[in-house]
């Protein structure tokens, strides 16, 4: 069989618990090359996400609300304490909602008032303060903390990129053994994974009380690691 009858063929199934995305099926052609490449970028994180709800109740909306909104004042407090301007932090809408008994029969007994705040940071060694400050305030059960990279896209850019210079390796490798030469793209597909760092959320007061009795450095558990932002490539090359 002569080189300009050659077919080549090379498939690779990935199979991702995850993302579980299907591609487009590509059907095997004369004189191409089908290509499968892992790629990644990794970066330390640049911005500390912490996410926590006040929730209350009480007898009336109006003294859940009231209380809602006091709790929410000493979360700015904290914030201004710390040099952040209040406006940094998206804190949702207060919804209301009734609670009810249902023995012996169904009628309201209480309100509860809730909203979500999510702060975001620059400058990690504030973590530790505003975390610990605002479990002595009080005003959320938990606190759940992640680390991220602000620009996440640039990073699936990266990835991308290196996942295609691999599969290109890969195809020009075999062109190249075959006595070939690797001609231009003609199909790709591309799937994108980040693994964003998340801190287990932390039962707050818990947090309080073990600071009071023998508390370690303020950063000491808020030591960020590695974001790392996996891309998969599959590319189709025509052969010359």
């Amino acid at each position: 069989m002569t080189p300009a009858r050659l077919c080549f063929a090379l498939f690779l199934l990935v199979v991702s618990a995850a993302v579980g995305q299907e591609h487009p099926a590509v059907s095997a052609q004369a004189n191409t090359v089908y290509v499968g490449a892992d790629g990644k970028f990794e970066a330390a994180p640049d911005t500390a996400q912490i996410q926590f709800n006040v929730s209350v109740q009480d007898d009336t909306s109006q003294a859940a609300f009231q209380r809602a909104s006091k709790n929410v004042e000493q979360v700015r407090q904290v914030l201004r304490n710390n040099g952040i301007d209040p406006k940094a932090a998206a804190i949702g809408f207060l919804s209301v909602q009734p609670t009810y008994e249902y023995k012996p029969k169904q009628r309201v007994i209480g309100y509860r008032v809730t909203t979500d705040v999510t702060l975001r940071l620059k400058d990690f060694a504030k973590v530790g303060p505003i975390t610990q400050q605002l479990a002595d305030a009080n005003v959320s059960e938990t606190q759940t903390l992640s680390y991220t990279l602000e620009n996440i896209d640039d990073a699936k850019n990266k990835a991308v990129e290196d996942a295609y210079r691999r599969a290109r390796n890969s195809a020009d490798t075999l062109a190249h053994a075959s006595g070939r030469m690797l001609g231009e793209l003609s199909y790709a597909s591309v799937d994108t994974f980040e693994n964003a760092r998340v801190v287990m959320p932390r039962m707050a007061r818990a947090m309080s009380a073990m600071a009071n009795a023998a508390p370690p450095a303020p950063t000491e558990e808020f030591t960020p690691q590695s974001v790392t932002v996996t891309a998969h490539v599959n590319a189709l090359f025509n052969l010359k």
